[in-house]
């Protein structure tokens, strides 16, 4: 890093590194204020130096490898660095050790980004494109991407993201449809699929803690109703149990969906203002 010449003063420069050091660091200034003026800038310059520069080694998640290179952007999954021969490479951060990750949070933290007040699930909007939906999802700290991302121009978003902790018993993975101009059209979270010995130990307290969750989110539902019965569902169906209007404009839907001899939960996020008919009662 290129400094301003002529220095500034060495009080100046004491004073801002005693801000930017450790204690153990403002120990050692303080035993060298006292000596030739013509050092202190030097000495002040190279203790302060680590600070400013994101060149650095970054090490393997088992810490016996190192790559030099400087810090250039990082994400929630990945870290972007520039080596010495200019070469940018990004990086799986499960690939490098923890403390790298303290180091980025520490001297550049994620910010959060600003709510949008036409979201209504991790940011998400009804505008969103597949670049802007994936942008939001990588940064969330409800969701985690489970597959690399060089594999998602082939098969898209669907099941790329799954809840980082369960929902009652189960966890539940994202699936996407879109119009035709690009844009985010239906949201479904979708619980792992669990055979019908399992629908009243999993899926049913699942069922259960989506209620609450939604509701915390959007009140109290428009209409509700018990657990559908695995009698109701037909082989492919989705039988809704709970309806919510979404602030914005359009629905959340909450119910079971069979497939085969499995049964899962479900909840479905549409840009249509729902009319719902047949709701589980």
């Amino acid at each position: 890093m290129k400094f301003p010449l002529p220095f500034p003063s060495c009080n100046c420069l004491v004073q801002t590194a005693h801000n930017l050091c450790d204690r153990q660091t403002q120990s050692l200034l303080q035993t060298i204020i006292d000596m030739r003026p013509p050092l202190i800038p030097i000495l002040l310059l190279a203790l302060t130096l680590p600070a400013f520069c994101d060149t650095r080694p970054w090490k393997s998640a088992d810490g016996n490898r190192t790559v030099q290179g400087e810090f250039i952007k990082w994400d929630a999954t990945t870290v972007t660095i520039r080596t010495d021969g200019e070469k940018e490479f990004t990086i799986d951060l499960s690939k490098l050790h923890p403390d790298e990750r303290k180091w980025l949070e520490t001297y550049h933290s994620l910010a959060a980004p600003a709510a949008d007040p036409a979201s209504f699930f991790e940011n998400l909007t009804f505008r969103d494109t597949r670049q802007t939906a994936l942008a939001k999802l990588k940064a969330s700290k409800t969701v985690e991407m489970t597959s690399d991302e060089t594999f998602i121009g082939r098969s898209g978003l669907n099941g790329v993201f799954r809840t980082r902790q369960k929902i009652g018993t189960l966890t539940g993975s994202l699936y996407f449809d879109w119009t035709e101009s690009g844009n985010l059209k239906e949201l479904s979270l979708q619980t792992e699929p669990r055979p019908a010995t399992s629908y009243k130990t999993e899926v049913e307290p699942c069922w259960e803690r989506l209620i609450d969750l939604l509701g915390a989110l959007y009140g109290k539902p428009e209409i509700k109703g018990p657990l559908p019965s695995m009698a109701s569902e037909a082989d492919g169906s989705f039988v809704p149990s709970h309806f919510w209007k979404l602030p914005t404009g359009g629905s959340a839907l909450l119910g079971t969906a069979r497939d085969g001899q499995n049964y899962q939960v479900v909840v479905r996020f549409t840009q249509k203002n729902a009319e719902i008919v047949g709701i589980s009662k």
